[in-house]
């Protein structure tokens, strides 16, 4: 984070403020552990915080620290929009365009309050008075934390906090994989522990408690993999008949779009899902090597994120995605190939 940053976010919470955190929509374990990692953090230092979420996230994230304090827009419309009216600062993490937070965007466009922005992500929009975006972090949760360093704060990171930090980062690298990870997200990471992270807890957390319908739900979309070697791509298709007949719960197709990276040799993978409330596709692209599915992502569908983990979506049904999806390959078969 610039200093000059550094020090405006100080000058902003120099006297006890009313501040909002929000997560993204549909938010994930680094969504979840930097706003809590935030929330606690701020309530320490004396200011009256509250992390307002566009709607309800994985119930394998709601052990954390603090997770039952967090506001839902979608259930608590009013008590939500009337914090947000009188909050004296809003804190986004984990995004950084406010069209990334659903039905709340319109609300968030009409506040006065200076917005801090804290984001990892690609390409940010300018809407914040302090904004610190670094694409080259693993995590929003890893630059929570270098921001409480900096901040002269590195002693007030807690149990809880860094039980928060350690699940955003740990989800966010795929367990410490992607080429995000760094010898500085390791060094974070053992400071976490040393103050009170759970390690192993929070892994068992997250990835290894399945019900019988989520298991069932990862068979069926196994079953529905197709492998395009010519392209050294493969996706997978889940409709909402599928998703009804497992009792699909938030969350529980986490981590199905990586399991087409698995197979040898392939460097592309996606996953679309129906959503008929939202009458949309969610569409979710992973990749290995130099392919950038962000570029893919922005270009062809509505998204963006990472270089190797972005989203996207789309308005046809699924066969008519496929089918666009596929005709697109041709034009990267170089870069897919080579």
């Amino acid at each position: 984070m610039k200093i000059e940053h550094v020090h405006a976010l100080k000058r902003l919470l120099s006297t006890p403020k009313m501040a909002a955190i929000i997560p993204h929509k549909n938010p994930d374990g680094d969504a979840i552990g930097s706003t809590l990692a935030l929330w606690h953090y701020l309530t320490l230092k004396g200011h009256t915080a509250r992390i307002i979420a566009p709607n309800d996230f994985p119930k394998f994230l709601k052990w954390m620290p603090g997770a039952t304090e967090i506001l839902n827009f979608e259930r608590d419309n009013g008590q939500a929009k009337t914090y947000l009216e009188n909050a004296e600062v809003i804190f986004t993490l984990d995004f950084n365009h406010l069209g990334r937070v659903g039905q709340m965007t319109p609300v968030l466009e009409g506040l006065s309050a200076p917005f801090v922005m804290i984001d990892h992500h690609q390409q940010p929009a300018e809407y914040a008075e302090v904004m610190y975006s670094d694409s080259t972090k693993s995590s929003t949760c890893e630059m929570v934390y270098q921001l409480l360093l900096q901040m002269g704060d590195g002693d007030m990171i807690n149990s809880d906090i860094a039980n928060c930090l350690y699940t955003g980062i740990m989800t966010d690298t795929g367990s410490f994989k992607y080429s995000a990870t760094t010898s500085q997200t390791h060094r974070a990471i053992a400071d976490l522990m040393d103050k009170g992270a759970q390690g192993t807890a929070i892994h068992h957390r997250i990835y290894d408690t399945n019900s019988p319908n989520r298991l069932h739900l990862l068979g069926c979309a196994l079953r529905n993999m197709v492998i395009l070697n010519e392209f050294n791509t493969t996706y997978i298709t889940l409709s909402q008949e599928e998703l009804d007949r497992y009792d699909y719960q938030k969350g529980d197709t986490e981590g199905f779009v990586n399991y087409g990276l698995t197979l040898e040799g392939i460097r592309f993978a996606v996953i679309f899902i129906e959503n008929k409330e939202e009458g949309i596709l969610k569409i979710s692209f992973r990749s290995v090597g130099d392919f950038s599915v962000n570029h893919f992502a922005r270009t062809h569908f509505n998204g963006g994120g990472h270089d190797n983990a972005a989203g996207g979506r789309s308005e046809l049904s699924i066969a008519e995605t496929t089918a666009r999806f596929e005709s697109l390959l041709p034009q990267y078969k170089e870069q897919l190939t080579s």
